[in-house]
């Protein structure tokens, strides 16, 4: 067949051309082309995003009133615990990693990723982890019990069998990450289209290059930690057993050099993407591109510095609370940056509130008010009381619902188009973008308040004066979690068909990406593109 069915015509997976995709399963298992793999991940990661959320939906319906509903207490701890592992390593990273395959490329000029055969085993990689992982639930003894921050020595001496493959869960994705991580940089580092310099990069990639050096610099540190617990278990050693001379205290260290990171790896591409899309909307230029790119390096830096924040309560020196409160509170510096510059872009531009936009400003709103409750975590004589309340868990899922998750969703509304060469259904999107704003808000804000009145976090019974803001806060996740089978259906209704997409389908829009057709054909920019000015501005 003649290579004249070009994807400018059907859709981007119909082509079969000499250079189109081949046909069949085999095409997604052998694949090495950055588009199809970066798809992969993507309908992997929300795969995942609804089994990490059906295990929210059992955590809330049992919160829902007081006293024991549906599971038993140490069924609800396995939720609790799959709950957290899935869904940060199985929905919000993969959903990045997907993102940063598909557009990196794109935005840069680039034929491809750097090292593609290693792109398609580090996605391979995830089915059978998080596989591996699920299949914990149904062993003797059920899935890991311990909370997605598996302190020894509850996940050493006191947990189930199943912990051994949940240690060897954890070691592919964290393979499958540095690999991943590797890529980007040779990507980034070696493809860029001539005259593209670092300073003319768009903020996703920008965000990306930092987000992979603190895979690699973290991920090995979570591999080392895991392999001391399977150490403790099966060989004898007391790392983590104070029985043995070890110390419980040692783990926290170590979990959390490599925890603290791990929350920038899953906000920083959200912070890019957003970049992207709030100047699209607003028909301006970013407002300082050069402080923001210097920010971003800022909190990756800081982000080494103040893991012991997350242990003010196990008695460090007072010297060193210090330390990590100052630390912490610095952080909040080049984030205010990134957030007035994102204010300042929008000020007195020709604003319009398509999805995308929508999603990128709920991101501004809802992130700086997480950012103000860390403020509120990073004081260390107040941090005594909050610690280990509802009110940590409502910071951390203010930074990461409206942070990471809807700035996955602002990108895939706004990168939509480019992907199937349809424009989605635009009144679908804003009724899935109120309905999740509504039921996140509804959820999550409540535990604000339980927290500070004294709830304590992952217990599946509660005191009586907690019953109501629980209700509400049930009520909103089962409301959230409903809407995003809205959000699948308008996905999948974009990709079978729809309005043509243009080239360019918002007008607002400047960058590599947007000078391919839509769909974005199989292989782009095989001859370098020639930058223009338009395609220089960020």
């Amino acid at each position: 067949m003649s290579a004249a069915i070009d994807s400018h015509e059907g859709h981007g997976h119909t082509e079969h051309g000499h250079h189109g995709p081949a046909k069949g399963l085999m095409r997604w298992v052998l694949t090495t082309n950055h588009k199809d793999i970066g798809t992969m991940y993507l309908v992997f990661s929300f795969a995942m995003f609804l089994f990490g959320g059906s295990m929210a939906m059992v955590i809330r319906a049992e919160l829902f009133q007081p006293g024991l509903q549906i599971v038993q207490p140490e069924f609800f701890n396995q939720m609790t615990t799959m709950h957290g592992l899935i869904m940060v390593f199985g929905a919000v990273m993969p959903a990045f990693v997907g993102l940063a395959n598909w557009m990196i490329p794109l935005m840069i000029g680039a034929p491809d990723m750097a090292l593609p055969r290693m792109n398609n085993f580090s996605f391979w990689l995830l089915p059978a982890a998080f596989s591996l992982l699920a299949s914990t639930l149904f062993m003797e003894g059920g899935g890991p019990n311990f909370g997605w921050t598996f302190y020894a020595p509850l996940s050493t001496t006191y947990a189930p069998q199943s912990v051994t493959f949940f240690i060897f869960a954890i070691h592919l994705m964290g393979i499958s990450s540095i690999m991943g991580a590797i890529n980007v940089i040779a990507t980034v580092l070696n493809l860029r289209a001539p005259g593209m310099t670092l300073m003319q990069m768009p903020l996703f990639v920008w965000t990306w290059l930092i987000t992979a050096f603190l895979l690699i610099a973290v991920m090995p540190v979570l591999a080392g930690c895991v392999t001391m617990m399977l150490m403790d278990i099966h060989f004898g050693t007391s790392f983590f057993s104070a029985a043995g001379g070890g110390d419980p205290v040692l783990f926290q260290h170590v979990f959390w050099f490599f925890g603290h990171p791990e929350v920038y790896i899953m906000i920083l591409p959200a912070f890019g993407a957003v970049s992207s899309i709030i100047p699209t909307f607003s028909r301006k230029q970013l407002f300082g591109y050069t402080s923001m790119v210097y920010a971003i390096g800022a909190i990756a830096f800081l982000s080494f510095i103040v893991w012991a924040h997350h242990m003010f309560v196990v008695g460090i020196p007072v010297v060193g609370e210090l330390f990590f409160m100052y630390a912490t509170m610095l952080i909040a510096v080049p984030t205010g940056v990134k957030v007035f510059n994102w204010v300042s872009t929008m000020w007195r531009g020709s604003l319009s509130f398509e999805a995308p936009m929508l999603f990128a400003v709920a991101f501004v709103i809802l992130f700086t008010i997480g950012g103000f409750s860390g403020l509120m975590l990073a004081i260390a004589p107040a941090d005594f009381q909050y610690h280990d309340t509802y009110f940590v868990v409502a910071h951390f899922h203010y930074v990461l619902v409206p942070g990471a998750i809807f700035g996955i969703f602002a990108s895939t509304y706004y990168w939509l188009p480019k992907w199937t060469g349809h424009m989605y259904d635009e009144s679908l999107a804003r009724l899935h973008f109120w309905l999740s704003f509504i039921g996140m808000n509804l959820a999550f804000f409540p535990m604000h308040f339980v927290g500070l009145a004294g709830m304590p976090r992952r217990i599946p019974d509660y005191n009586l004066m907690f019953a109501n803001f629980n209700m509400v806060s049930s009520i909103g996740a089962f409301l959230f979690g409903a809407t995003q089978l809205l959000f699948l259906f308008i996905v999948i209704k974009c990709v079978r068909g729809g309005p043509k997409a243009a080239d360019k389908p918002w007008d607002g829009a400047h960058g590599l990406e947007w000078t391919v057709p839509s769909p974005a054909p199989y292989h782009t920019f095989q001859t370098p593109p020639e930058l223009d000015e338009r395609s220089r501005l960020h």
